[in-house]
């Protein structure tokens, strides 16, 4: 009898084995061992962050078992991402498409992991992203649910994934992530806006994604027409129709930025972001540096003058927009305290701030009813109905 067969009432019956690394303990002891780059993605990118930006849960336990064993952060990212995209092609065909569709997505979210710790924009690093958004985009034939698009801007093509709601939507909206965290990380937001009938662009605006990594169109002091642009791809597709605007993390300063001078967006959800992004400090270190390399620049005063652009507290045309602010109870990088500055300075009376009280930043640790929550209200304003209850 083989390692891989059973002897099962006198018949030979095959098994598979699938072995994995398995959960490892975190402990101090253990991550001492590590390298200073492998401390810093445990600690930056939690259990609950990768899943929140699309890596399978199994995946994610896998990836920092592997990481904890010694393995450095990008290779074994890399190589789950090969597992997944062995078993995606010995799927295909119609009988096993929907399997297909979820392991070129669990393929495409590791290797998009596997460059977080990159901090510049590298060869190597445009090759991988590429490679990303490839495997989405060969998901996204399959599955027919979304497709790519490409708006062309003065500063260079913006790059996006829209969700269609079908014949029956009510409204549009853009949904952008933010220093890092783009827009297929988000991709469940614009699932859950579809379902409820609101056709979802996300976006990778100025200095993000694919925008940057495959355009180097990087956040300017231009960054406010380049969203303009991208109102008017949505109001183009469907004249007429209520829009909104969704941004998580940095991405809820630049969409508050945004909704106040368009009079077009019509509500705006901020997950995460801040009063004053240009007041981060040096001190964040890595945070900092990929602020700074979204500006595509090497210059942090320079960067910083074009942070100072976005200016989610500033009055505009479209003062008085509707505002939900969701907020992390323990978020580590944004407080309850700062995120009450964003609320009550925001220019607008028509707000509310719901905070989740164990929250991480951006909530990714209650992916499901924050998407749920942001769906819902942005649907409802979209369509001039009753914001829902959640208090029950």
């Amino acid at each position: 009898m083989s390692a891989q067969q059973e002897v099962t009432e006198g018949r030979t019956a095959p098994v598979v084995n699938l072995t994995f690394v398995g959960s490892r303990a975190e402990t101090e002891e253990a991550m001492s061992r590590l390298s200073v780059e492998s401390q810093a993605g445990l600690r930056q990118f939690s259990l609950e962050r990768m899943t929140g930006y699309g890596v399978d849960y199994a995946d994610a336990v896998e990836l920092r078992a592997r990481v904890i064993e010694g393995q450095d952060w990008h290779s074994a990212a890399t190589e789950l991402a090969g597992v997944c995209l062995r078993r995606a092609e010995g799927t295909a065909g119609a009988a096993g498409k929907p399997t297909q569709v979820t392991y070129l997505r669990r393929a495409s979210a590791l290797l998009r992991m596997s460059q977080m710790m990159m901090l510049s924009d590298t060869a190597e690093r445009r090759v991988i992203f590429a490679r990303a958004a490839e495997l989405y985009a060969r998901a996204a034939e399959a599955s027919g649910d979304r497709e790519r698009v490409t708006i062309h801007t003065d500063s260079g093509p913006l790059v996006g994934w829209l969700v269609p709601a079908g014949d029956t939507a009510v409204g549009s909206a853009i949904v952008i992530g933010g220093v890092e965290g783009w827009a297929m990380d988000f991709d469940s937001i614009g699932e859950a806006l579809a379902a409820r009938g609101v056709d979802a662009l996300l976006l990778d605006g100025p200095g993000q994604g694919e925008t940057r990594l495959a355009h180097a169109h990087y956040l300017t002091t231009e960054w406010r027409d380049a969203y303009g642009r991208a109102v008017d791809f949505l109001d183009g597709r469907s004249p007429g129709r209520p829009i909104g605007f969704i941004g998580n993390s940095m991405g809820g300063s630049v969409a508050m930025a945004v909704a106040a001078q368009d009079t077009r967006i019509r509500a705006c959800v901020d997950n995460g972001g801040i009063h004053a992004p240009w007041l981060v400090p040096p001190t964040m270190g890595t945070f900092f540096s990929k602020m700074v390399a979204a500006c595509g620049t090497g210059d942090p005063d320079r960067a910083v003058d074009v942070w100072k652009t976005v200016t989610p507290l500033a009055d505009g045309p479209n003062t008085g927009y509707p505002l939900l602010v969701v907020q992390g109870g323990a978020d580590p990088m944004i407080s309850t305290d700062l995120a009450q500055i964003l609320l009550q300075g925001a220019p607008t009376a028509d707000k509310r701030m719901v905070i989740f009280s164990d929250g991480n930043h951006c909530v990714y640790n209650h992916k499901h009813d924050r998407d749920a929550l942001i769906a819902d209200w942005m649907t409802a304003r979209l369509r001039g109905l009753p914001i829902p209850d959640i208090t029950n």
